[in-house]
């Protein structure tokens, strides 16, 4: 457990500026967005409330307040949020081709430690499942703050109020990434586990066979995929519901595991019998 801890510990950090960058990035780009687009809307309400000699009752009746939700669907606020996620799924790929592409080849040292290859497999994977959660945290840390600036900035009349819970069910981003309760957050984030795992025995097969596994990688991605989602597909080609929602979702569970299950499985087997020095 030790060595494991290690290597996740070395995994972070190689990927630590990067990662920091992306925070900035994401802190920098929303609160800009809180200033831009509530200084943005009262001064284009004074400027019609001038041109048209309207009251504030008369400039809302005609035009409304705005909320924080509009913010939250701008592109400084989900910009951010779309590289973060993009950064993140090339770092899927990044992490392992890194060691083999790099300049000392730094693949043969990892693969040569004192330790069981599945942790290196494990290590990486939690690398960026930590990741991942780091940027949740970050979301719902500073989600508050620029609510609060935005209260700030537009005067009472002008702008209407929600809750932290009803603006994230208010935005379609942030609903799947900062589930409301435990059970959702098992299905968000356990498919994006289950994705993971998947990529990364399909890249253990392009490792160990190479042009060959480009192809078997893309089908073993693809046809876990098709296993997880082969309810919904079955549903969509027949147009008929069999199952009650919970049992869909139970039926998911099963199959996601199963795909975890068996990436893990394959992935072990590739690294430690395929996957050579």
């Amino acid at each position: 457990m030790k060595k494991y801890a290690k290597l996740v510990n070395f995994e972070v950090n190689r990927f630590g500026k990067m990662y920091l960058a992306l925070l900035l990035i994401t802190v920098l780009s929303q609160f800009i967005g809180v200033f831009v687009h509530s200084n943005s809307f009262m001064s284009n309400a004074h400027q019609e409330m001038q041109q048209q000699s309207l009251t504030e009752a008369q400039y809302l009746s005609n035009f409304g307040p705005t909320s924080f939700l509009d913010i939250m669907n701008s592109f400084w606020f989900l910009g951010p949020i779309a590289l973060s996620a993009i950064g993140l799924i090339l770092y899927i790929f990044l992490i392992w081709y890194r060691d083999w592409f790099g300049k000392n080849t730094f693949i043969y040292r990892l693969l040569m430690l004192p330790t069981s290859r599945l942790n290196i497999y494990f290590a990486k994977a939690t690398a960026i499942f930590l990741m991942v959660l780091g940027l949740t945290a970050l979301q719902l840390l500073i989600l508050p703050l620029e609510n609060a600036l935005f209260l700030q900035l537009v005067p009472e009349h002008f702008r209407s109020v929600f809750q932290i819970s009803t603006l994230i069910e208010g935005n379609q981003v942030l609903k799947v990434i900062i589930p409301s309760n435990f059970p959702q957050f098992v299905l968000s984030y356990g498919i994006g586990f289950m994705c993971v795992f998947a990529l990364f025995t399909a890249i253990m097969f392009e490792r160990s066979y190479r042009i060959k596994g480009v192809f078997f990688g893309i089908l073993y991605f693809a046809a876990s995929l098709a296993v997880f989602l082969s309810p919904l597909l079955l549903i969509g080609f027949t147009d008929s519901v069999y199952l009650y929602p919970m049992e869909l979702a139970g039926l998911e569970l099963i199959l996601g595991v199963f795909v975890i299950g068996a990436s893990i499985a394959i992935g072990k087997f590739l690294i430690n019998r395929k996957v050579t020095v």
